[in-house]
């Protein structure tokens, strides 16, 4: 921005009411406006044209994670804030006269986007900076293993990159890479949600990975506990919390203060006490797999589906081979589109993007539905152990 005066000057005087993001949007546009004659086009002309973070996400796409609260109203609120900041911005654009594709929202979705998926953290500013090389590198999810200890012995660094007194930024390795392997950086620790609301993707596998459930209100109100540290662990687990919060709503009225010293300890109260929350979870997870439209069977299938899909020259022939017409249908006739015999059964580019962004959508409902599951199981294993003791 300050290589070119008008553009810093105008910002300037916006600067009081805009965020760091905006502006930060505002200048990406402002470079991607001048072309070829951007010190910066060899770098804007490799960044993606579109993605998939879930603000990006169609009613049709939205839909498809299957009316789980948490994740529509994240999806929900993406779009809404996004196009808030669009409006608020428009002004400042206008001013610096760009051309009339970027200033529509489509445009500003795309700049959000890059800004949200590909900057790296700095301390001076919360939108963070775009750096050439810096975000070419993959995701590695951290947790409690991410250094031995003699690595951290050795080394005072924990963080994967920063700005350093050489003005430069650097990034440092977390482990001893071998030529061939890829390098992998920690952008920080999300759940699936988070990471696909941020970067547009998400893991099969993730530690960092949360599941909720629909809680009454006395049991979210039991105890200090706040209600993002009630969930179930990838594995199945209740969380400490959630554990600790259930054990108390179970205990009697007049006896919750006598224990709740124990149970703040993660102490079991007693048989009873945990064989009634192990069941109230078996219920609490069976109901809500009992009211989603798919199981995880339907939705594995679907998967493989979507990506042969996606790598097909003739989808035609695919869809009435695999037996979801019906799915492949209304996805059609959201998008308005028609397969006739003058395409070959292939899709356009813009269908093919909506296609990887409902597979994103399944694979999150998928693993939501395979955590509880699990928990299902592991209730059940532990409730019988404990009949038996």
């Amino acid at each position: 921005m300050a290589d070119d005066p008008r553009v810093a000057a105008c910002v300037s005087a916006h600067r009081p009411r805009l965020s760091s993001v905006q502006i930060l949007i505002v200048c990406l546009l402002a470079e991607v406006g001048k072309g070829r004659n951007s010190i910066w086009y060899t770098y804007l002309s490799q960044l993606p044209s579109y993605y998939t973070i879930l603000a990006a996400f169609n009613d049709f796409e939205v839909e498809a994670l299957q009316q789980v609260d948490d994740a529509i109203w994240v999806a929900q609120k993406a779009n809404s804030a996004i196009k808030s900041d669009w409006e608020g911005a428009t002004l400042l654009m206008k001013e610096l006269e760009f051309k009339p594709k970027l200033l529509v929202f489509k445009s500003w979705l795309w700049a959000f986007a890059t800004v949200s998926s590909r900057t790296l953290h700095i301390a001076w500013d919360e939108a963070g900076c775009l750096c050439p090389v810096g975000d070419l590198f993959n995701y590695a999810a951290p947790d409690d293993t991410s250094f031995e200890e003699e690595d951290i012995a050795e080394v005072e660094r924990l963080t994967d990159g920063g700005y350093e007194d050489s003005n430069a930024y650097c990034l440092y390795a977390r482990t001893n890479y071998k030529k061939g392997e890829q390098v992998l950086l920690g952008y920080g620790t999300y759940t699936n949600l988070e990471l696909l609301e941020h970067y547009g993707f998400l893991l099969s596998e993730n530690p960092n990975e949360k599941t909720f459930i629909q809680l009454d209100v006395d049991i979210c109100s039991t105890g200090a506990w706040p209600k993002d540290s009630l969930y179930i662990h990838p594995n199945g687990h209740p969380s400490f919390a959630l554990l600790c919060a259930l054990r108390l709503w179970a205990t009697p009225a007049n006896h919750k203060k006598a224990v709740s010293h124990q149970i703040y300890s993660g102490s079991m109260l007693s048989t009873e006490n945990e064989m009634e929350i192990m069941k109230w979870l078996i219920n609490k997870c069976e109901g809500a797999l009992q009211q989603l439209p798919t199981t995880v069977e339907f939705d594995e299938s679907l998967l493989i589906f979507l990506c042969k899909i996606q790598s097909s020259t003739n989808c035609r022939t695919d869809v009435k081979q695999s037996g979801f017409e019906q799915e492949f249908a209304a996805f059609l006739r959201f998008h308005r589109f028609e397969l006739d015999c003058s395409d070959n059964g292939q899709l356009p580019a813009h269908l093919l993007r909506s296609l990887e962004r409902w597979e994103l959508a399944v694979q999150w409902r998928c693993n939501y539905k395979k955590t509880l599951k699990k928990c299902v199981l592991y209730c059940e294993t532990l409730f019988h152990e404990l009949l038996c003791t």
